[in-house]
């Protein structure tokens, strides 16, 4: 019994990891890309007019995502929550 633990929490670890942003946002958004002056390509996720997520892929540099993690449809510097709206995907496999 105290193998199936740790082993099933590996994988509850592992299925969270593996979920893309791309993935955890609501089935009807719709992408926008395009380019700015500077080679970063930015992609805008829309749910009906409301914006919920842009992925940045830099032209030098990670990929970052910003969130709108209260719901209003835009993205503010700061949340209510006080936290920084900038993600960055740390693993992938």
């Amino acid at each position: 019994m105290r193998v199936a633990f740790p082993f099933a929490l590996t994988l509850a670890l592992a299925a969270c990891a593996t979920a893309t942003p791309e993935e955890m946002l609501a089935q009807d958004a719709v992408p926008a890309t395009h380019t700015e002056a500077n080679g970063d390509v930015v992609t805008e996720y829309r749910s009906g007019s409301r914006l919920t997520m842009v992925k940045v892929v830099p032209a030098v540099g990670a990929t970052y995502y910003i969130y709108d993690r209260n719901g209003d449809g835009v993205i503010d510097e700061r949340d209510a929550k006080g936290g920084p709206l900038t993600y960055y995907k740390l693993f992938s496999w």
